[in-house]
């Protein structure tokens, strides 16, 4: 009966078409199948290109992302930068980057620039909308290049002249052209080594210092120093042939984008204000603390502004200060200097120097803060007063400013603190406050050990870097500076960044002669874009990922690095394949090295969107 059937259906001709659907059906099957057992792959998108990259073993971290329209006042973080769709069943990621949008986009800082934040501020008064209100969710949209970007000129010219066309902003060339801070000169901007206080020139001014106070005694004993509004950053530019290395700092203000110039210049800097919070360094840090007209004012809030200073100066270090109120006698500067002789008797600061140079027609002091706290508790008022170190936080990570003063450490065995070696000793002598923990001073022998092999034997040879083109270097979670001390030898610099989340080393860092910041990866640095040529870590992202998204912290990371640059990356092999899908994403050339090493190259691509002004 069965077989008659078949005759019959043959005869009528039916089979050809139930035999296509029923094909088709199988067909359709076979791929709803295929697709729900797909591993997880990262897939790129933009207007055209399409590329699928190595499958990755982690779950999909992206979620859904609405982008808001943009108006004039808008953040550029509100247009969050990515299309995202995320399928936890397939796994698939599929990004559509975008660029930041909005007037300040080229030189968009998140945690500075969140402009809905400064607008719900209270007050003012202390500089609150100069410090950090970082955006959340933290954006994901890419900086679009300024119009006719090129590669940084190379140091050392660059301390001198840098491209235009990378910071294009004329402000301070006219605002300070009688002061020769920056000259435009064709495609560039020029720095003579000018300043308000540097009417002879930085390195006059630099060479007046030693001469005026011999103890300064420049590379050797002071190397560590910190810039207050710094300007162009010229002072610090210009220690760099003394063998000191300075801190450039200075808030996002009207002095417009002077921390980018440094940057651009190959000089250390920083962006940040003292304000209502410490600055993002631990106690006792600097040799030397210096202001020439950094428009700071220091008996201000009760004197809160100059306890921080003495908070992060060494005990014994200098405050050099190049101001009016040291050398005028108009009665607004008689009262400030009345009001500054007063505030730094009662912190126990001694006047070491007090000067004024002719030929420039200004002047300076030298203070200098005391090695033990015995002044402190001599004192005839207690004003300000000594802090409680048991209800104080050793954190100067978004704490408030202090209204006392820190104790001053003593030595391991109960003698007042002692001066490091003098440099280049200092920086491979174990630091006197490395003795205060058990066992870590083999742990600091080891680790100075580890990475002088291997950057010798790995990083300057084994790697696909051209070290050449290589100045400003970021280490993302520094340790106790041991890749900093092992490259010391090359003309770059290093700023050694400590996670908030890590142990605090920062202070052995800043004992061995080299410089370094607090920071937390979840968040945006306080930086510029464009401003770094090489940002290493070493089994940073494990930890991180477990409280932040290590998409947003590859878009920073991309903010950061100039065209050109390069991201040294040292992980776990699931950990890099992830960061590696990522950067390829952004059409960054990634290399993986030794089953343990990532490098990767910006590029020039931004995506094809216009940028709203």
């Amino acid at each position: 009966m069965a077989i008659s059937s078949m005759r019959n259906l043959f005869k009528e001709r039916k089979i050809p078409f139930l035999f296509t659907f029923f094909l088709l059906l199988i067909f359709v099957t076979f791929l709803l199948i295929s697709n729900s057992q797909k591993s997880p792959v990262f897939i790129a998108t933009d207007i055209s290109q399409h590329h699928s990259e190595t499958p990755i073993s982690s779950n999909p971290i992206v979620s859904q992302t609405q982008l808001n329209p943009i108006t004039k006042d808008s953040n550029p973080s509100e247009d969050f930068g990515l299309n995202d769709t995320k399928n936890d069943e397939l796994g698939v990621e599929n990004f559509n980057w975008k660029l930041c949008k909005g007037p300040v986009a080229v030189d968009y800082i998140p945690c500075l620039d969140n402009s809905e934040a400064i607008k719900a501020l209270k007050s003012r008064r202390h500089m609150e909308h100069r410090e950090r209100h970082c955006p959340d969710p933290s954006p994901r949209c890419l900086i679009p290049l300024p119009d006719g970007y090129k590669l940084p000129v190379p140091w050392p010219k660059s301390r001198d002249m840098i491209w235009y066309n990378n910071v294009p902003h004329p402000k301070l060339v006219e605002y300070k052209k009688d002061q020769n801070w920056v000259v435009k000169s064709g495609d560039y901007l020029v720095f003579p080594g000018g300043g308000t206080q540097f009417k002879d020139g930085v390195t006059n001014y630099i060479e007046s210092i030693q001469k005026t106070f011999p103890e300064i005694d420049w590379g050797k004993h002071i190397r560590v120093i910190l810039d207050v509004g710094c300007g162009v950053a010229s002072f610090g530019g210009y220690l760099l042939d003394k063998n000191v290395i300075t801190m450039s700092l200075a808030p996002k203000d009207e002095h417009e984008a002077q921390i980018q110039f440094a940057l651009e210049r190959g000089i250390p800097a920083t962006l940040s204000v003292i304000g209502t919070q410490k600055l993002a360094f631990p106690d006792n840090a600097y040799d030397v603390i210096h202001c020439a007209r950094c428009r700071v004012h220091w008996d201000g809030d009760g004197g809160k502004p100059l306890m921080e200073l003495n908070r992060i100066l060494r005990p014994g270090g200098f405050f050099v200060w190049s101001a009016t109120p040291v050398y005028r006698d108009d009665e607004r500067d008689k009262k400030v200097w009345k009001a500054m002789v007063a505030l730094t008797e009662a912190i126990c600061w001694k006047v070491v120097k007090k000067t004024f140079f002719d030929s420039a027609g200004v002047g300076l002091v030298i203070y200098q803060k005391p090695v033990s706290s015995s002044c402190y508790e001599n004192r005839r008022e207690s004003n300000p007063p000594l802090c409680d170190q048991n209800n104080r936080s050793n954190s100067s990570w978004y704490a408030s400013l202090d209204s006392c003063l820190v104790p001053l450490p003593t030595s391991s065995s109960g003698n007042t603190y002692k001066w490091p070696a003098p440099w280049p000793q200092r920086l491979n002598n174990k630091p006197e406050r490395l003795s205060q923990k058990t066992d870590n001073e083999d742990i600091f022998d080891e680790d100075t050990k580890h990475w002088a092999a291997l950057v010798s034997d790995v990083y300057l040879g084994g790697l696909s870097i051209n070290w050449s083109s290589v100045r400003n270097v970021m280490d993302m979670n520094a340790g106790y500076g041991g890749f900093a001390s092992a490259i010391i030898d090359r003309p770059l610099w290093v700023m050694n960044v400590v996670p908030i989340s890590e142990p605090d080393t920062l202070s052995i860092i800043f004992d061995r002669g080299l410089i370094g910041i607090y920071h937390d990866w979840c968040e945006s640095f306080n930086t510029y874009p464009r401003t770094y040529d090489l940002l290493h870590s070493s089994f940073l992202f494990g930890n991180l990922t477990q409280r932040c998204d290590v998409v947003e912290v590859v878009v920073e990371m991309d903010r950061i690095v100039r065209p050109g640059g390069y991201v040294l990356v040292q992980d776990t092999m699931p950990m890099l394949n992830k960061l590696r899908s990522i950067l390829q994403s952004l059409h960054w050339s990634v290399n993986l090295q030794q089953e343990q090493f990532l490098v990767a190259k910006k590029g020039f691509w931004r995506p094809h969107d216009k940028v709203r002004k």
